[in-house]
């Protein structure tokens, strides 16, 4: 069996689960509501305050899937009662980022400012030089998060460019002179 995939999913109050036909899971807690399609061969059922994930014969196929679907019901939980944030962080001289509105303009040392549009169900909050990103999808996070890293990733000589709060950089070591 799955080691993952046998855990049953606590669900705290304050929190409904409700399963569709196709298996569509639809999660609501006090953040906000989040839909998703599961693979339709798995069984998921609710019993009692415990959402439990089956699966129907052990091929690979399945097996893969049985981890998969428990994890992204357990995000969606997650993320409706604490939601998901990450932290990015402007390295560089004269790097630095705005916010207006849902508008996040990033100056990077390009010859132009990088403007970005939050996404609908993200949030971003600028502090100096972090840029901390909020939702309640996973997925929108972590995706919002590493579109914003791709504008200009960190390089290995000085470390400049923007990282992940808990990103270490491997640092190398420039050139050095004639002997």
């Amino acid at each position: 069996m799955s080691r993952i995939g046998r855990m049953p999913i606590a669900v705290p109050a304050g929190v409904t689960v409700e399963i569709a036909e196709n298996n569509h899971v639809t999660v609501k807690g006090p953040k906000g509501t989040l839909e998703r399609t599961l693979p339709s061969e798995m069984e998921i059922k609710l019993e009692g305050s415990e959402v439990i994930v089956t699966r129907p014969n052990d091929l690979k196929k399945m097996k893969s899937l049985h981890g998969l679907t428990r994890t992204l019901i357990s995000n969606m939980v997650v993320g409706v009662t604490d939601g998901y944030e990450k932290v990015l962080e402007v390295n560089g001289v004269g790097y630095r980022v705005q916010k207006a509105g849902k508008n996040l303009t990033l100056f990077l040392g390009y010859s132009h400012p990088v403007e970005m549009v939050d996404p609908e169900g993200v949030e971003s909050v600028v502090d100096g030089n972090k840029i901390t990103i909020k939702g309640i999808d996973k997925e929108k996070v972590g995706q919002y998060a590493a579109e914003i890293r791709d504008k200009r990733r960190p390089e290995p000589y000085k470390g400049k460019g923007i990282k992940y709060a808990d990103e270490v950089i491997r640092r190398k070591v420039g050139k050095t002179g004639k002997k």
